[in-house]
């Protein structure tokens, strides 16, 4: 299906674009031919038919995103996969609401969702957005939200903007680049590094959404260092500069709970116990392993591999529980017996500090049976390991 342009986006918000979009909702989920003749035999033009159910299909896809409100918002392909979470989003507007924040400029605002959110908290957005038609895209969801009067988008090199006119910035810098795929180096970011790292020297109030990849030690001074994850997947790191810092480190499970502490601390290392855990990637990303350890009175098997030990049960959100049946050095002959043993047909496997390849592993085991289990593949005082486990189950809310 093609792209929306600005002129399709102009004639979607028509009343004839109106009806067109809720009759494609109706017929998204069916054949793509079938249903852009259906709506062609409705009266539709060729153009409007397929921009209909363009988004009718990027709103069904955003609704993991966005929710309900995902019905009335406008999307590009590239934008809903950059657009951050609404969860997210209103988190961070409440934060910055419970700080004073009133006006805000939102620096790479995209299709405008943390706009959305800082908007629904009250606060009046400035939001630039370099690209023309993701800022048209933009414009367009504030007026679905019926949120224009509060949220401004202009068409802008965020790097033009006067900053200091506002309580507060917030910055998403693009980390795609056209042909390129994933921008991994933060001075290719657009708008370039050194003016993001900047914002924080000119608005003390200051917050960066970056790449859950981000180096720790690009963290502005004083600045709280953030990771966020949704049901268990990495999401964003978020650094928050000036006053609007509270602790040195933090991991966000969104809906779930917090972790804090220095970033800094190192855990006890001791036997594999009873219990393993492995911690959700937002712990293990803002180096708060210890932290998580020390909250369920854990140990590592080895202090440098990212899982955790008990003797006993204990629930946590924070990671994954798994009850340990067997540890052996890592054999492979040893292994597919002990699987063929308990009849094991059905593996998961987990790996820190391995360069087993899981896939091929599997084939290697020649599993068969009716029964599951989990694998882990690491190390115990820095020797190569096998663990195996209970099958898996999510972590306690």
């Amino acid at each position: 299906m093609p792209g929306v342009t600005p002129e399709l986006l102009a004639l979607l918000q028509t009343p004839e674009g109106v009806e067109a979009l809720a009759a494609a909702a109706v017929l998204v989920d069916g054949e793509p031919l079938a249903a852009a003749s259906a709506l062609r035999a409705r009266g539709f033009g060729a153009e409007l038919a397929a921009a209909a159910l363009t988004q009718a299909s990027l709103r069904h896809r955003a609704a993991v995103k966005f929710g309900s409100d995902a019905t009335r918002m406008f999307f590009t392909r590239h934008g809903l996969e950059q657009a951050t979470r609404a969860v997210v989003a209103d988190r961070r507007a409440a934060r910055l609401a419970a700080h004073g924040v009133e006006t805000l400029a939102d620096l790479g605002c995209g299709l405008g969702s943390d706009a959305l959110a800082a908007a629904r908290q009250g606060i009046s957005v400035y939001a630039v957005e370099a690209d023309p038609l993701t800022a048209a895209l933009a414009a367009a969801n504030a007026a679905a939200a019926g949120l224009s009067d509060l949220i401004t988008v202009t068409c802008a090199d965020a790097t033009t903007v006067e900053v200091e006119k506002y309580d507060a910035v917030f910055a998403d810098p693009a980390r795609r680049q056209t042909g390129r795929g994933r921008v991994f180096d933060p001075k290719a970011y657009s708008p370039p590094w050194d003016f993001i790292a900047g914002l924080a020297e000119r608005v003390p109030r200051t917050v960066l959404k970056l790449a859950p990849g981000i180096d720790h030690g690009l963290l502005p001074p004083g600045a709280e260092g953030e990771w966020v994850s949704v049901g268990g997947d990495l999401v964003e790191a978020a650094f928050w500069c000036g006053p609007l810092a509270r602790v040195p480190r933090r991991a966000t499970l969104a809906g779930t709970g917090e972790l804090t502490g220095t970033g800094t601390e190192r855990a006890p290392v001791g036997p594999v116990g009873a219990w393993f855990y492995d911690p959700d990637p937002a712990v293990v990303r803002s180096h708060l392993v210890a932290e998580f350890a020390a909250l369920i009175g854990g140990r590592l098997g080895d202090p440098e591999i990212a899982y955790v030990y008990t003797d006993d049960p204990v629930d946590t959100p924070f990671a994954r529980r798994l009850g340990v049946t067997d540890v052996l050095p890592f054999s492979l002959k040893r292994l597919r017996a002990l699987l063929r043993e308990r009849g094991v047909g059905t593996l998961e496997i987990r790996k820190r500090g391995s360069a087993l390849v899981p896939d091929q592993l599997r084939k290697d085991l020649k599993l068969s049976g009716p029964h599951a289990a989990g694998l882990v593949l690491t190390r115990v005082e820095g020797q190569p390991t096998v663990l195996l486990t209970e099958h898996s189950r999510p972590p306690m809310p």
